[in-house]
């Protein structure tokens, strides 16, 4: 359904410095750049879904749209608790801790953070029970 997502950015170069590690964590790679635009995701598979941050096209500042977040599904909450603490060591800063979320259903985790261009991102995990209860 997802073809691709694009967030804004004041600071392309800054942009990558965050996006990279987290990328390359849930195995996606840097697809294409230039001076204007960065995407992830699969290098083998040109119809699967990509993630761009860019300068806008309008040359107006980014801002950040309120109520609009990005969700990565990952697969294990283990995965999130370290992109989580990718994402604060690079500059972003959080918005809802690691942890379960029961009134979105049995065994969401879920770590909320915003990028440094302030875009809200959210890393998901629909089952993480077993792990978490096994820990």
């Amino acid at each position: 359904m997802i073809g691709y997502t694009m967030v804004g950015t004041a600071d392309l170069k800054r942009a990558e410095r965050f996006y990279d590690p987290l990328m390359t964590l849930i195995g996606q790679e840097r697809c294409y750049c230039d001076e204007q635009v960065s995407s992830w995701g699969r290098t083998d598979d040109d119809k699967a879904p990509r993630f761009f941050a860019c300068y806008p096209f309008d040359t107006r500042p980014a801002s950040v749209g309120n109520g609009a977040m990005t969700a990565f599904l990952v697969e294990s909450a283990g995965l999130i608790d370290r992109l989580f603490e990718i994402a604060m060591e690079r500059g972003g800063s959080e918005e809802g801790k690691p942890g379960f979320r029961p009134q979105y259903g049995d065994g969401f985790y879920a770590a909320y953070v915003r990028d440094p261009d302030g875009n809200k991102l959210a890393f998901v995990c629909y089952d993480a029970r077993t792990e978490k209860n096994a820990a």
